[in-house]
């Protein structure tokens, strides 16, 4: 029995394709195995799609600096790189502004009650860009912009970033960094790129303790995840009572990814983030909704985009690629002890 078709709201990005450089791991294919994996189980045809907010610069300014925007802007018209990893080709400036649109548009439709849940298919991802630069294959911020979208325009006072992707969202945090109204969360692998996301790193100013970081060494695996989850994570939301929650989806965390080795898998995945939308339902006004950052194999593309719309609706889900087939690791614990320190839980 399929839910009611409100119960949740996607973004797709239209015209995504043409961002793509030969022989990059952050390739359109990511996108389209996602939703056709989502289109084979019935949970894409039935539910509404957004279209982008229009953005105007003035407003990307209150999260990016106007120099930046202008580098972008002259990057992308000459198909020039930001750095060695991140490219941009004449379409890249509209395909990141429709992609932070796309963003501000499904959290701006949670936010007002039009869906129970969103998914943003947000392609270029976001969450590497700072307020003055591009990296790690990200142009513009979009869980950033659509976090400043609901507190600006939405009125929203108090707000929660839970990144859940392979790599530290060093963009994010540092646009929150000296802010209290937007709770930042993230696991990550380290060491790793970009090399930030210390668990000391908890904000400074009016953001002190607004920031949590959990770095996770290679082999860290599903019970690593599920134990910073219910530790960590759901006691800090539970604190901070965040009026909604936006999730940094990126499924690099799997254990099939080439680019990292947390060895997640998609059933814990569904896992987090099912007790992440019941934790909203109870005490969050039920609003929560998922941004695509990383993740770079494709079969986990598809398993992970069902897990994630599974743990969002509660629905039944079969992880047809199973557990990572290499031994979990307990080194861990040692950051898990030093974050039970500082955060007295």
């Amino acid at each position: 029995m399929q839910p009611d078709v409100q119960d949740l709201i996607y973004f797709y990005p239209e015209g995504h394709q043409a961002h793509h450089e030969y022989g990059h791991p952050e390739r359109p294919e990511r996108v389209e195995v996602l939703w056709q994996a989502l289109d084979q189980k019935g949970w894409w045809a039935p539910y509404p799609k957004v279209s982008p907010v229009d953005l105007t610069l003035e407003f990307l300014q209150t999260v990016h600096t106007r120099r930046y925007l202008e580098l972008l802007q002259t990057a992308c018209k000459g198909g020039a790189h930001l750095d060695m990893d991140t490219y941009t080709t004449p379409a890249s400036w509209q395909v990141a502004l429709e992609s932070a649109g796309g963003a501000v548009a499904v959290a701006s439709a949670v936010w007002r009650g039009h869906a129970h849940r969103g998914f943003a298919l947000t392609r270029p991802p976001g969450h590497h860009a700072t307020a003055s630069q591009g990296m790690g294959f990200c142009l513009v911020n979009n869980v950033a912009v659509a976090a400043e979208y609901l507190i600006q325009v939405e009125g929203v006072k108090r707000l929660a970033i839970v990144d859940l992707d392979l790599h530290h969202g060093n963009g994010t945090q540092e646009i929150f960094w000296q802010r209290g109204d937007v709770l930042y969360i993230s696991t990550h692998q380290a060491p790793f790129y970009p090399g930030s996301g210390s668990v000391e790193e908890t904000g400074a100013g009016a953001g002190r303790g607004a920031t949590a970081n959990f770095p996770l060494p290679a082999g860290a695996g599903d019970q690593a995840f599920n134990e910073i989850m219910d530790a960590f994570i759901l006691p800090l939301l539970g604190g901070y009572q965040p009026e909604m929650v936006l999730v940094s989806f990126g499924f690099d965390t799997h254990w099939r990814d080439p680019l990292g080795s947390l060895l997640l898998s998609a059933d814990c995945y569904r896992g987090l983030i099912e007790r992440l939308a019941k934790f909203c339902d109870e005490g969050a006004h039920g609003k929560i909704a998922l941004f695509l950052e990383g993740g770079y194999d494709l079969d986990a593309a598809a398993v992970c985009g069902q897990a994630a719309v599974a743990g969002l609706l509660g629905l039944s889900f079969e992880d047809r690629l199973g557990p990572a087939p290499f031994s979990e690791t307990r080194y861990w614990t040692v950051m898990a002890r030093r974050a039970k320190e500082i955060w007295n839980l």
